[in-house]
C-alpha cells in the first residue's frame, strides 16, 4: 500500500479544471504543458502520484509530487515551464518594451549611422541612449524581436527603391529601377 502523499492535491475549481482540460486536449500547446495538465487531472481524479505518472508515460511519481505542490501554490499556471537554468535573465518586460520601442523607431542616418536597423546597429543605439540598456546583447535583441513576431526577411527595409543618382565616368546620371513598384509590395 503506498504511503499517503505529503501534500495532497487541492480540489481544483471548475474554472481551473476546465482550463486544465482544454490544455490537455490542445494540439498547439507545448507538449510539456499538455503532459503536466494531464498529470494534474489524473491526480485530481483520485489517482496516486505513481499511477498518474505511469498513465502519462512517466516513470517516477516524485516529479508529479513537485507538480502538485506547485499547482497548490500557483493554480493552473503551474503547467507553464519556468526558467530552466543558467544565469537569470538580465532584462525583464520593461527592457523588452524599450527594445521594441527602439526597433519601431525609424533610424536617422545622421544620428544612428544607418538607414535600416540591424541587430548590431540596434545594440549600438540602445547602449548609447540615456534611458538605454548598457549591456544588451544582439541575442537578447533578436529574442525579443522574434517573440514580437519580427523577422529580418519580412520587416527589414534594405534601402529605398526608385530613382537613384549614380556617379559614372561620364558624370552623375539618374538611374530608375523599372521594377521598383513590384518590389515595394
Amino acid at each position: 500500500m503506498p504511503r499517503p502523499p505529503k501534500e495532497p492535491v487541492r480540489r481544483p475549481t471548475p474554472a481551473e479544471r476546465r482550463e486544465l482540460a482544454v490544455r490537455r486536449r490542445s494540439r498547439s500547446a507545448p507538449a510539456a504543458e499538455v503532459a503536466r495538465a494531464a498529470l494534474l487531472l489524473l491526480v485530481a481524479d483520485g489517482n496516486s502520484y505513481q499511477a498518474a505518472a505511469r498513465a502519462a508515460g512517466r516513470r517516477s511519481g516524485d516529479a508529479v509530487a513537485h507538480l502538485v505542490a506547485r499547482f497548490n501554490r500557483e493554480g493552473p499556471a503551474a503547467v507553464r515551464p519556468r526558467h530552466g537554468g543558467g544565469p537569470p535573465r538580465a532584462y525583464g518586460p520593461a527592457a523588452e518594451r524599450r527594445i521594441l520601442r527602439e526597433a519601431r523607431r525609424t533610424p536617422t542616418p545622421e544620428a544612428d549611422g544607418t538607414a535600416a536597423w540591424s541587430l548590431s546597429t540596434l545594440r549600438r543605439a540602445l547602449r548609447a541612449a540615456s534611458d538605454g540598456l548598457p549591456r544588451v546583447s544582439t541575442y537578447t535583441i533578436w529574442r525579443v524581436l522574434r517573440g514580437a513576431g519580427y523577422t529580418s526577411q519580412r520587416d527589414r527595409t534594405w534601402c529605398p527603391t526608385g530613382p537613384v543618382t549614380r556617379r559614372r565616368k561620364a558624370g552623375v546620371v539618374t538611374v530608375t529601377d523599372p521594377d521598383a513598384g513590384p518590389k515595394k509590395s
